[in-house]
């Protein structure tokens, strides 16, 4: 069999839905192909003979390859990647290092080979004939949670990599490897639109970032929330982190096009009492026929004033200052005793300030039952005709056939007492949806589609404060619907919470900044590392006649033998030079300011990587001037082991070294 013939074979495998064909023909030299059981495998369709190249160790677990290929007969060798005719483009798919590369003579032997490699493990040769075919090729419903972290050196592309993985989770692998192949900007684009979707977060850690700002914490609030607060007029309430919102927003996927009703998670939702008597009934009926609500708390003012208006999210300072704006006018203009805790005070804030348009408002005539829920569509009006009831605001109502809707079943307590009330964000949505859409709600018992977090310099914060409890729930085998899943009630909320299996967690360290050795083991146990060191065989070996692969090899050679493979320079740092300048700029302004951080200021070491020499330790390098310091009056008899040496970056830089 040649090339061709042996990529004929492995279509119709596709074809049957027993492999994903991830290279599209023309794109790459290889063609690269996908088991269901995510192991990947190759073959170049214009050798003559038929050779497939396979990872050495598919995800890890090493194959016992004599005996496969004792049983069908075949030879196999090990090759570098690059021996065997793959690109730098298929490196996306393939790993670095040895390979197996397989050479077979007949469609029946590449069939078996292929089934084998299908296979979780090769031990069990034998009882692969009780296995059946539909087992052997069906591809996988859900995709394995990927906890992933990107080490390695600055400047090794490690930002540009999370963005393709990241891509590559939510899209495909054939999507992204298309939009890699198209240019940077085209995948950066399709990353920035998944961030707009909310499927992709990112995060930097640092010093001062913990569990609080990560998964939950509590946050001061007005009143305006419907619970007794403090003395000061505020209270503090739960807030969710971005570990838990984009957990929770994944776990209610239910994919694009999904058939059913939602609530929107990132909307407010209020409660409008009425009187739980016939006029009550009579006047919730009329606000719900007409499409509104109206509260006449508020006296007859119209507060319609721009000075009342709040931006969406705005910070408790914001909140509290217009707060005080309305108090301020209802003292000057009724009441000059009244205080924060007035009705007319604090429900004119609630109803004319906090509630949004797109917020939820809840229709109750009792302390535990609802009647109704609505959405605001409008901001306030003040309609004067209405004179008992004056302030306005139009209502989309919807689920108004709710009969005896619990409160207490959504939250596990009753409803304030305020008439009109920011409602506490402890409760549970689904419960809410059940009651208000019953078997119109979506369905949130299939995984959806996946979410990615991206966590920046991972290694910077500290492990165990910023994930708590949860580092257990990373585990794969204990996320939602998994064998082993765990739910833990959080400390602050006290809401059951689980990460979805469809959640993927990318990290990226810096080496240099931290050793992977500092890392919390239990964080290393949960996650998979792949280093990312430099490339220099990315940089040309002709720019202005500079050879800038020749420059970063042996600037990392010489760090390496110096200090050690940690702290090399990346060659993310040169890709975007464009003339001999661009590189005298990132050397004067990038690299030696780097080294002499590496090397704590000890100048003659970032000499000795930038190959100054000098005769007696002072004169002018090609890169470094050392001048000897003359000692200043009343130093002079100073015993100095050596003479103190003033280093200075030259002007002009001597590249003949690195010439073209």
């Amino acid at each position: 069999m040649n090339g061709q013939q042996v990529e004929t074979v492995l279509d119709v495998l596709v074809a049957e839905k027993k492999l994903e064909r991830l290279s599209k023909p023309g794109r790459t030299k290889a063609v690269i192909y996908r088991c269901p059981n995510r192991r990947i495998f190759g073959v170049i369709p214009e050798a003559a003979t038929g050779k497939l190249v396979f990872e050495n160790e598919p995800n890890g677990q090493p194959l016992d390859w004599n005996m496969i290929l004792s049983e069908l007969r075949l030879t196999v060798s090990d090759q570098q990647l690059g021996t065997s005719g793959f690109t730098t483009q298929d490196t996306r798919a393939l790993s670095y290092g040895r390979q197996r590369v397989v050479e077979v003579n007949s469609e029946e032997i590449l069939r078996r080979l292929v089934d084998i490699y299908m296979l979780e493990s090769s031990a069990g040769l034998n009882s692969r004939q009780n296995v059946p075919t539909e087992a052997l090729g069906a591809p996988n419903a859900t995709q394995e949670p990927t906890n992933l972290i990107l080490f390695g050196p600055p400047g090794t592309g490690k930002t540009y990599a999370t963005a393709f993985e990241a891509v590559r989770l939510c899209l495909g692998e054939m999507e992204a490897q298309d939009l890699d192949a198209q240019g940077r900007s085209e995948l950066m684009q399709a990353y920035h639109e998944l961030c707009k979707k909310g499927r992709i977060e990112f995060v930097t850690f640092h010093q001062s970032f913990s569990y609080e700002d990560f998964v939950e914490g509590l946050r001061p609030t007005t009143s305006d929330d419907g619970e007794e607060t403090s003395s000061g007029g505020f209270s503090l309430q739960p807030h969710d982190g971005v570990f838990k919102r984009i957990s929770e927003r994944a776990r209610l996927d239910a994919g694009e096009g999904a058939e059913g009703l939602r609530l929107d998670r990132d909307q407010l939702l209020f409660k409008l009492q009425v009187s739980n008597d016939e006029a009550g009934r009579n006047w919730a009926q009329q606000m719900i026929d007409g499409g509104f609500m109206a509260t006449a708390c508020g006296g007859d003012l119209d507060w319609s004033s721009n000075e009342f208006d709040l931006a969406p999210g705005s910070i408790f300072a914001v909140r509290q200052k217009v707060l005080m704006a309305i108090k301020d006018h209802w003292n000057e203009e009724r009441d000059p005793e009244a205080t924060g805790k007035d009705p007319n005070i604090e429900l004119t804030y609630s109803f004319r300030s906090r509630t949004q348009i797109g917020n939820y408002v809840l229709l109750a005539d009792a302390s535990d039952r609802f009647i109704a829920i609505g959405r605001v569509i409008s901001d306030y009006e003040f309609d004067p005709l209405m004179e008992e009831t004056p302030h306005k605001r139009q209502i989309e109502w919807f689920g108004t056939g709710v009969e005896n809707g619990s409160w207490k079943a959504v939250s596990g307590k009753r409803f304030s007492h305020h008439p009109y009330c920011r409602l506490s964000s402890a409760f549970d949505w689904e419960a809410l949806e059940a009651i208000v859409f019953g078997d119109k709600a979506v369905r949130i018992d299939t995984v959806g589609r996946p979410h990615v977090l991206i966590v920046d310099e991972i290694n910077r914060a500290n492990i165990s404060k910023v994930f708590g409890e949860l580092i257990t729930l990373l585990e794969g085998d204990k996320r939602i619907g998994m064998e082993n899943e765990i739910r833990l009630k959080l400390p602050y909320s006290g809401q059951r919470f689980g990460v979805p299996a469809n959640l993927h967690v990318i990290g990226t360290m810096n080496t240099a900044d931290r050793s992977i050795a500092l890392l919390d083991t239990a964080l290393r146990r949960r996650f998979t590392f792949r280093e990312l060191m430099p490339r220099p065989e990315v940089l040309p070996t002709n720019l202005d006649g500079l050879n800038l692969r020749k420059l970063l090899k042996t600037i990392n050679d010489r760090i390496e033998y110096l200090f050690d493979r940690e702290h090399q320079i990346g060659h993310a740092y040169f890709t975007g030079c464009r003339t001999r300048a661009d590189v005298e700029a990132v050397i004067r302004e990038k690299v030696i300011p780097l080294l002499a951080e590496y090397f704590y200021e000890d100048w003659s070491r970032v000499a000795m990587v930038l190959g100054d020499s000098f005769e007696n330790s002072v004169g002018e390098g090609r890169f470094l001037t050392a001048e000897v310091l003359t000692p200043p009056p009343g130093l002079e008899a100073d015993d100095l082991d050596a003479p103190r040496l003033r280093w200075r970056v030259n002007e002009n830089f001597d590249l003949s070294e690195f010439a073209a």
